[in-house]
């Protein structure tokens, strides 16, 4: 595809990326800083009932945890994590709908007071923002005292379902953009609805609302379902591109003034100096087998590519990066992997001591995806100061 000025098309070709010859994979705020990643559902609930939503991943009975849990738990994996010289920390919470967890607002407190005390903290939610716009009003107070925040708002068509209540749901996430919290809708474009589902991106998007345009996945949420003409698949693979949005709002405003972070940055590293320059919102790095680097700016494109097989890839999920499940409390290394549990919020975990091979086929979560990993023999770091690829026998 050539290159275009129009904001609905990327700059970048991500199609020129060569996929089978990457030994390298990461977020570049955890391949060059010091990060820690929890990706949290604080439980199934969710208030709408979606056809196409699997069905483990909502409920209609609130099988929330105890909010005292839930805020020792924040401090025993800051713990470990701190152990291991990671004190930066990304808390992404999600459910069902997290909103509805009662100590919501509550986990937001205790993980803010103790933001002074890291190199950077960010709190990101998903969630179908069906919240009123009071309760968003208290949710960006809480939310300013991060060194960032962020939202992916699930749009939802079957609950909003008119051009009002898009309009409702979109000046919500222009308010929390003006409030310099990152907004992302999630648009998951359904092969039979794709053409409504685009026009609905359009309507954001022209708002000056980034949206993430996802593949569908089949229930057992292994692989891209079926039904996708050429034409949309080319409109997965570089449309509506991530803009800067969010600052240019905010900035505008400027109604909120955030920490200054101090990451732990190994500024030696050769890789790190040579993407000094790319735009942050290239968030993902890949290093072909020269050690070339390729970008891309979201993770949710992979499986447009069928890029998501990296069994026996050495992985930092489990190390510095964990996920927590319900309704069983199961904390583990990543939500696609089938490895046994690292433990349980109410028994007790704990984390890998290194980098670990993934044993699983198919690693369709974006978030799992992102982590950085690198291929058998791959002679690269994963963070900063990683010298564990010197100890491989590969």
């Amino acid at each position: 595809m050539k290159k275009t000025k129009d904001l609905k098309w990327s700059e970048y070709d991500f199609t020129a990326t060569p996929y089978d010859d990457l030994v390298r994979v990461g977020q570049r705020t955890m391949l060059y800083r010091d990060m820690f990643t929890v990706s949290w559902l604080l439980g199934r609930f969710c208030n709408y009932r979606c056809s196409y939503c699997w069905p483990y991943a909502r409920s209609d009975r609130k099988d929330h945890r105890p909010t005292e849990l839930c805020l020792k738990t924040v401090d025993e994996i800051k713990r470990q994590a701190r152990e291991r010289g990671f004190n930066s920390f990304h808390f992404s919470l999600s459910g069902g709908e997290p909103t509805f967890h009662p100590g919501y607002l509550d986990i937001m407190k205790h993980l803010s007071d103790d933001a002074h005390n890291t190199n950077y903290t960010s709190v990101h939610m998903t969630s179908n923002c069906s919240r009123p716009l009071k309760w968003f009003g208290t949710y960006v107070e809480y939310a300013s005292k991060f060194h960032r925040a962020s939202i992916t708002a699930s749009l939802h068509t079957e609950h909003v379902n008119s051009k009002e209540k898009m309009q409702q749901f979109a000046d919500k996430l222009i308010f929390c953009q003006e409030h310099d919290v990152q907004i992302t809708i999630n648009q998951v474009m359904v092969p039979e609805w794709f053409e409504r589902d685009w026009e609905n991106a359009l309507f954001f998007h022209e708002q000056g609302i980034n949206v993430t345009l996802k593949p569908q996945s089949d229930p057992t949420a292994s692989k891209v379902v079926d039904g996708y003409t050429d034409e949309m698949k080319q409109r997965l693979y570089n449309g509506m591109p991530q803009r800067a949005y969010t600052e240019a709002k905010a900035k505008q405003r400027q109604l909120v003034q955030r920490p200054k972070p101090t990451f732990r940055i190994d500024k030696d590293n050769h890789f790190h100096k040579q993407s000094a320059g790319v735009p942050w919102h290239m968030q993902i790095e890949f290093r072909d087998k020269k050690g070339e680097p390729w970008y891309m700016d979201q993770a949710e494109r992979f499986n447009a590519f069928n890029f998501n097989n990296f069994e026996g890839w050495e992985c930092s999920s489990g190390y510095r990066s964990i996920i927590i499940r319900e309704p069983d409390g199961s904390v583990k290394r990543s939500y696609s992997c089938g490895d046994q549990p690292l433990g349980n919020i109410e028994t007790g975990f704990k984390l890998f001591d290194g980098p670990v091979r993934c044993i699983t086929g198919a690693c369709v979560s974006s978030a799992d995806s992102k982590i950085p990993k690198r291929a058998p023999g791959t002679k690269m770091p994963l963070w900063p100061g990683d010298e564990t690829f010197k100890k491989s026998n590969d």
